[in-house]
């Protein structure tokens, strides 16, 4: 005899086909449908249909699949369309803040570090930047196997931390210190992206990780605030909760440092990108924690998909 149980509903059978479908249309339309994205959609309704253990955890990782989808949708409305791109106010600000003396001349730090580099340093920055999402969301699939609410928390912060990041994107459109390095001060749209001082690691390792991770940027007018400076505060923080050993806890306070500190050493960011992206990540926990979580409409909302998750 079959168990029903092994299946989903009628109804959720009918949502999840009817979402997806829609989303591949609205994703054609919109953005161009790419393998991914097909790609994506398979491995969801596998995971969903399979059995009830992977429906669990195809419904727990919505919140990362839309953050992959909102950064996508992007692309449908530029920030640039939305408001002026900052390209030398930033650079001005940032080397009244941290100008470096260079034989008379100042200079940011980001111009300081395209001089003066090594070998070294190169390597750990490539590794560092390699962690800046796979590190925070392996730690998202550890939680969901050893503490599905403290998990639900996280995802959604992380998500939350991104959609704020994302608003600071339209709000201020902003270059990166390699657009000014390389192009100057007038704002080019279009412009492909650009692995800046990451190229070193590609031509020291002989790979083209960073140049095929770069060269698809969806938008290289979106600095400001760092968002590969704000993950690994997310994931330090709620490692910290969960009251993980110390050497968990200073593995990723190693890894939040050197993403921060490759952020400016190779060019992609400058110091104050840095900070107001680990603005964003403070300021999504307390307002998530502290604000959200006490509103009973949000919170019976979180309760509900925690029971079905669980």
């Amino acid at each position: 005899m079959i168990n029903k149980k092994t299946f989903p509903s009628g109804k959720e059978t009918i949502i999840v086909i009817g979402i997806t479908i829609l989303f591949l249309m609205l994703t054609a339309v919109a953005v161009g449908l790419r393998p991914e994205h097909i790609l994506i959609s398979i491995l969801f309704l596998l995971l969903f249909f399979a059995s009830p253990v992977t429906r669990k955890l195809a419904v727990g990782l919505l919140p990362f699949i839309i953050f992959a989808i909102s950064y996508d949708y992007m692309r449908v409305y530029p920030n640039y369309q939305v408001n002026p791109i900052d390209v030398e106010g930033l650079y001005n600000l940032e080397k009244s803040l941290f100008g470096i003396n260079e034989n008379g001349n100042i200079l940011t730090p980001c111009e300081f570090f395209a001089i003066h580099n090594c070998k070294v340093a190169d390597f750990f920055a490539g590794i560092f930047y390699l962690c800046w999402v796979p590190v925070p969301i392996a730690f998202g699939l550890w939680l969901y196997f050893k503490d599905r609410g403290l998990y639900l928390r996280y995802s959604m912060v992380f998500l939350f931390v991104n959609l704020i990041g994302f608003a600071g994107y339209y709000i201020h459109p902003a270059a990166p210190p390699w657009y000014a390095i390389n192009y100057g001060f007038e704002a080019v749209l279009n412009t492909p992206g650009n692995v800046a001082g990451l190229g070193r690691f590609d031509a020291l390792t002989g790979l083209s990780i960073f140049d095929s991770i770069y060269g698809r940027n969806a938008n290289v007018f979106a600095a400001v605030p760092s968002l590969h400076a704000a993950y690994m505060v997310v994931a330090l923080v709620y490692a910290i909760i969960k009251r993980c050993n110390a050497i968990v806890i200073t593995l990723f306070a190693i890894i939040m440092l050197g993403i921060w500190s490759t952020a400016v050493y190779t060019s992609h960011h400058y110091i104050i990108d840095v900070t107001l992206g680990i603005g964003c990540a403070l300021l999504g926990i307390f307002v998530f924690e502290k604000g959200l979580l006490k509103l009973s409409g949000f919170r019976n909302f979180f309760n509900r998909y925690y029971h079905y998750i669980q």
